[in-house]
């Protein structure tokens, strides 16, 4: 005797060596002994056991599956009386065993209730099922159309328009996900590399800044509807007496601090330290807050911004030539030997009388000049600026940080006009660049001491073990050698200085302050800004990264010279790129070594170099590459 048995979805026939209530003992076709369920087995038959699957598999295949729905009628049924409505006779055991075959091939069209038994599927079901396999059918179809024009090289409409967010925030279960990672599979290439074949990335930078933009401003980086912002009438604050200028790049717009200086009548000198005051402008928990606390800080990268504040709100709060602007400043008495005796806080509309530009600045205002008896040519606020400088060193020291002996360092910046990029460098430590840093740290410190001290609390930067964190206490920061440092000066570029200052008004009015101690939104804003603040430079950096890769190509450069900081480690002479380079040979840190340009991929921003010699010296080509 044989059996027809069902096992793990699939039929099977075998010959019966041996049986008890439960099971059976059965040789297989292959002449496999198998131990079967006697619940598996469907039926019995008595025909040769090879012919047998061949001819239920050949008959199943002629049976209309939707006939078979219609003759099954709407109650529970066993698959014999089926087959014998069916057949139109008693069925033999191949045309029992096709019916059963078929009705198993169609759980669409019948749901299994037990053993042998089954029931039709109601019309609307059986109708929403098969209308899902059509959809899939055509979904299959349009995937396929689609991979085979990405294979030919070719990026389809749809495809193109979503091409950013399967790069860098894929949706799975979309059809133009399923056709990019099937072409991508097939072609055996990576998602970008794919991308840029088919032509969907022409520009790289287009291309880091939408992963970017997916990432952080998903909405776009415009500031939708917002309330306007008021700017407080000139008898709402008092006018200050002072002539006030500001010193920036020729592309800073957000203008956010400014310095003066007034001799008093006892001999020292009133140091003002004036900052951009749009908390007096817009409300706590309005619509522009709501955006600082979102945003959380501008966005800088080469070639452009993304500004934290509306340019309308911008414009007005901005320390701008010619105007009487809104401020919070810091006055601070000094005696003539540089000592700081007094500060004072005030809320007031201060002049400012010009904002002057580095480019033009430096040249007469600089350590040459300084250097000379007369301090050198005459141009605006020439004392000031110098005395300024003077206490600014005398700051410097004052936190114990100056160091002749220290190496010179520079600063790097990035102009990006019509796809080509200047690199420049300047000096780090340049008299006008001291004079405002030492300033900032000072108003920044002496703001968070006095926060502190009224127990209110702001948001900190902190330094420790090499580590810098946020924090809502007062904390040394190590590095500055200062004992608090709370970001106040740049209430126009960051959420920090923003809610810092909201802060301080409270303070210099005696007023209750937003945040309280323990205030949990003060800690999230706080979270936030952290996180967001360091991807905002980590894309900073890898813009710059990109740039610096365009300018070996844009400048034709195939040979550049490199300083060695440690080890393998070099830095490329004239940009703000550190590499490192294997199988350099025995060298001292700061030798000069010339490179070779093996390869640059923009898109990965990879390059691979070679060392070429020494600078100076005859070497052999090391036939090493190095990949970053």
């Amino acid at each position: 005797m044989n059996v027809f048995y069902e096992e793990s979805g699939s039929f099977k026939v075998g010959a019966v060596v041996s049986r008890n209530d439960a099971s059976l003992q059965v040789d297989t076709l292959h002449g496999k002994r198998a131990k079967i369920k006697s619940a598996s087995v469907m039926l019995e038959f008595n025909s040769a056991l090879a012919e047998f699957l061949p001819a239920v598999e050949k008959l199943a295949a002629e049976i209309d599956v939707d006939f078979l729905w219609e003759v099954s009628g709407q109650d529970e049924f066993g698959f014999e009386a089926l087959a014998a409505d069916y057949w139109g006779h008693a069925p033999s055991a191949v045309e029992a065993a096709a019916i059963i075959q078929r009705l198993f091939e169609a759980p669409m069209y019948f749901y299994k209730k037990g053993k042998g038994r089954f029931k039709a599927a109601p019309e609307e079901s059986l109708k929403a099922a098969l209308a899902g396999i059509e959809k899939k059918k055509r979904e299959q179809e349009q995937i396929d159309g689609w991979v085979a024009e990405l294979k030919a090289g070719r990026l389809p409409d749809a495809i193109r328009a979503q091409l950013m967010t399967l790069l860098f925030r894929p949706d799975k279960n979309t059809l133009e996900f399923k056709a990019f990672d099937q072409a991508c599979r097939e072609r055996n290439l990576p998602p970008v590399r794919l991308a840029a074949e088919v032509g969907g990335i022409p520009s790289v930078p287009d291309y880091l800044m939408a992963g970017f933009l997916l990432e952080y401003f998903p909405k776009g980086t415009g500031f939708g509807q917002y309330a306007a912002p008021v700017l407080p009438g000139e008898d709402e604050l008092p006018l200050s007496d002072v002539a006030a200028f500001s010193i920036d790049d020729a592309a800073t717009t957000e203008i956010d601090d400014a310095l003066s200086l007034v001799a008093l009548p006892n001999g020292n000198q009133r140091v003002g330290i004036h900052i951009a005051a749009p908390t007096l402008g817009v409300a706590p928990g309005s619509d522009i807050e709501k955006l600082v606390f979102q945003r959380l800080s501008t966005v800088y990268f080469p070639g452009d911004k993304i500004t934290m504040l509306p340019d309308e709100l911008v414009e007005l709060f901005t320390l701008k030539e010619g105007q009487a602007c809104p401020a919070v400043s810091l006055y601070v008495e000094v005696t003539p030997e540089f000592e700081p005796v007094g500060y004072e806080s005030r809320i007031e509309r201060v002049t400012i009388a010009a904002n002057l530009r580095h480019a033009q600045l430096e040249q007469v205002f600089n350590e040459e000049t300084l250097a000379l008896p007369d301090g050198g040519p005459d141009y605006p606020f020439k004392r000031e600026l110098t005395w300024l400088w003077q206490f600014a060193n005398a700051l410097e020291k004052r936190r114990g940080k100056y160091d002749p002996t220290r190496p010179v360092q520079m600063d790097y910046n990035f102009n990006v006009v019509d796809g080509k990029v200047q690199i420049t460098l300047r000096k780090r430590g340049a008299p006008m660049d001291k004079l405002v840093s030492e300033l900032m740290i000072l108003a920044n410190s002496e703001w968070g001491r006095m926060l502190a001290e009224a127990d209110i609390p702001a948001m900190y930067r902190a330094q420790s073990m090499g580590k810098v964190r946020m924090t809502t206490r007062p904390e040394p920061h190590v590095g500055l050698g200062v004992a608090q440092y709370a970001w106040s000066t740049s209430p126009l570029r960051r959420a920090t200085d923003f809610v810092n200052q909201r802060q301080l008004t409270a303070m210099i009015r005696g007023e209750k302050p937003e945040f309280e101690q323990g205030n949990a939104m003060l800690f999230a804003i706080l979270r936030d800004f952290d996180a967001t603040y360091s991807a905002y430079l980590a894309f900073q950096d890898r813009m710059e990264h990109f740039w610096c890769l365009r300018w070996f190509s844009q400048e034709g450069v195939t040979e550049p010279t490199a300083t060695l900081i440690k080890e393998d480690l070099v830095r490329i002479d004239g940009l703000p790129l550190r590499l490192r380079v294997p199988g350099l040979p025995e060298l001292a840190s700061g030798d000069k070594v010339r490179l070779a340009v093996i390869r640059i991929d923009e898109l990965t921003q990879e390059i691979e170099l070679r060392y070429a010699g020494k600078v100076g010296h005859e070497e052999v080509l090391v036939e090493e590459d190095s990949t970053v």
